[in-house]
């Protein structure tokens, strides 16, 4: 209350002022009202709930030394307590036992002279390592898979441009150096060539622009029996766009598309074997399908068509 006899805000009242104001006696009772109050002192934080004891006198003087002795003195008086099952010394379970190292077999072991071998024993890491950088690796041998294609390209090309009647395969396997122009030239000369009944460019590296112009070379080409585009970098775009373009080709008996840089994916395999089941003249397909149901669907569109032609070859990886 205020002076005049009326109640203050209690909004205005400082705190702090009044606990500074209060004596220690006075502040130990308050202390101890609110502990009664609040026994748990569950309206403080958990770092204010403990109280002050620091300001205790001590009750005597501390002696370390006297106290470690005191503590070693009662563990030693101590009663060990018994084993529930006491040692007995015996031994359980079976010793463990290292493996043997396997032995080299005698033509795979590695015999230096004794000098060399007593030598190495003793040489430090450093030395090692400078054996090592003088140490002469075997030359990496080269053993090729077939020899060279010695088919001349650009001769080639001409005579496909030429349609040479005495031109009916084209086989430009593993040529690694054509160029990406050259190959589109030779697709878009097979365009107006009646002889060749054969054209292989597997390996190479052939992409999708290559692909781009052979899709259109089948969208016009009436000649052509077989076509190995096999082990190159066409991608899935390329390859749909060669799937898509046998819808107008009725001629081709034979084609092999498989081992390509990138996995074509479900959708290519999905319009593989829609293609085949509308195209009635493919009668060997080379894919290695990766899904289930294209694979059943493109054998069963391959095994109708060399029914419908009357040639068992079909050949469906």
């Amino acid at each position: 209350f205020t002076a005049s006899g009326t109640m203050s805000d209690p909004r205005d009242i400082d705190e702090d002022a009044i606990l500074k104001g209060l004596s220690a006696a006075e502040l130990d009772q308050l202390e101890y009202e609110l502990q009664e109050m609040d026994p748990e002192n569950a309206m403080l934080p958990a770092g204010f709930r403990q109280r002050d004891q620091t300001k205790k006198t001590p009750t005597g003087p501390f002696d370390r030394d006297a106290l470690m002795k005191h503590l070693e003195k009662q563990a030693m008086e101590h009663e060990d307590r018994e084993d529930l099952v006491p040692f007995t010394g015996e031994k359980k379970g079976k010793p463990f036992v290292a493996k043997k190292a396997p032995e080299i077999p005698l033509h795979e072991q590695v015999i230096l002279e004794p000098e060399l071998e007593e030598a190495l024993k003793n040489a430090t890491d450093a030395e090692m390592c400078d054996i090592a950088g003088v140490v002469k690796p075997d030359p990496f041998k080269v053993f090729p898979e077939e020899p060279p294609n010695p088919t001349n390209v650009e001769e080639t090309l001409e005579r496909i441009h030429n349609n040479d009647s005495s031109l009916t395969e084209v086989n430009l396997n593993n040529i690694k150096d054509i160029p990406i122009p050259t190959l589109k030239e030779i697709f878009e000369a097979m365009k107006g060539n009646s002889h060749v009944e054969f054209l292989s460019i597997a390996a190479t590296r052939s992409n999708d622009p290559v692909a781009y112009a052979c899709a259109e070379m089948l969208q016009e080409n009436t000649s052509l029996q077989s076509l190995n585009i096999e082990s190159n970098f066409i991608t899935a775009d390329g390859m749909m766009a060669i799937i898509k373009a046998m819808a107008n080709n009725a001629t081709l008996m034979e084609l092999k598309i498989d081992n390509q840089r990138q996995k074509l994916g479900d959708s290519v395999e999905m319009e593989i074997a829609s293609m085949l089941e509308n195209n009635s003249s493919i009668l060997r397909f080379g894919y290695h399908f990766t899904q289930q149901g294209p694979r059943a669907r493109a054998a069963m569109a391959i095994t109708r068509n060399n029914d419908m032609s009357k040639k068992p070859e079909s050949m469906v990886r």
